[in-house]
């Protein structure tokens, strides 16, 4: 068995480098690269969003026409990239994030890439700004995207605002939640630390997710696993 699990995570890893090397790099924004480049020498760079990932999220956005976006944990703003390069001109993202450092990091490339006017980021925890927007009954059901990579401990707190402020029809896109593969991990089985910690508040969220009847899901295996949610009601 074991035997058998390694392979499959070998295969898997090659596979993951050929849809990268095949499909994304050379498909690449060169200000997605740079970006990318640059990330990849932050000491956390773990917590960037995957280049398949940004890959996937600039067609979404693209196929559901957004215009009015948001992102919960931006870092040195990869996905947010994205985004922006989906988004028509005169679309918007409320972007927020508890380090204002990592994300001007990015801004030059972002700046560069003629894209930075689409942004409104907001320094400090997220769920004060929702909670004021839940109570600007002008903002339900605003949004056409949100995307929520942030502190996974606080994940269903978000899902419980965010499911009012985007629109019927409308996508949230939750990120890590196969985190890091510890979803499928035996009790027994060598973690980090974090990876740990926030385990179970992936899984509670996963759980959750999939019982909402007032969404229907599509969790992929892209990245570190991408949770989208449709709004229904």
């Amino acid at each position: 068995m074991a035997e058998n699990v390694e392979t499959n995570g070998s295969q898997q890893a090659r596979h993951q480098e050929y849809i990268l090397e095949t499909s994304v790099y050379p498909r690449e924004h060169e200000a997605m690269k740079e970006l990318r480049e640059i990330t990849a020498k932050h000491p956390w760079n773990i917590m960037t969003t995957s280049a398949d990932e940004g890959q996937f999220l600039n067609m979404l956005l693209k196929l559901i026409n957004a215009k009015n976006t948001m992102e919960i944990g931006v870092y040195t703003g990869y996905s947010l990239l994205a985004t922006t390069l989906a988004l028509p001109h005169d679309g918007k993202i409320l972007a927020m994030d508890i380090n204002r450092e990592n994300y001007e990091l990015g801004l030059p490339v972002i700046e560069k890439a003629g894209v930075a006017h689409k942004i409104d980021f907001r320094e400090g925890p997220a769920l004060p700004v929702l909670d004021e927007m839940i109570k600007d009954s002008t903002k339900h059901g605003s949004f056409d995207f949100i995307f929520v990579d942030a502190d996974k401990d606080n994940y269903l707190n978000y899902h419980k605002r965010l499911i009012d402020l985007v629109k019927v029809g409308g996508v949230i896109g939750y990120d890590n939640t196969l985190w890091n593969g510890s979803v499928v991990a035996t009790p027994d089985a060598p973690l980090r630390k974090y990876v740990r910690y926030y385990k179970d508040f992936v899984l509670e969220l996963n759980k959750a997710l999939a019982a909402d009847p007032r969404i229907e899901i599509c969790q992929l295996p892209v990245g570190d696993g991408i949770t989208l949610c449709r709004r229904l009601t």
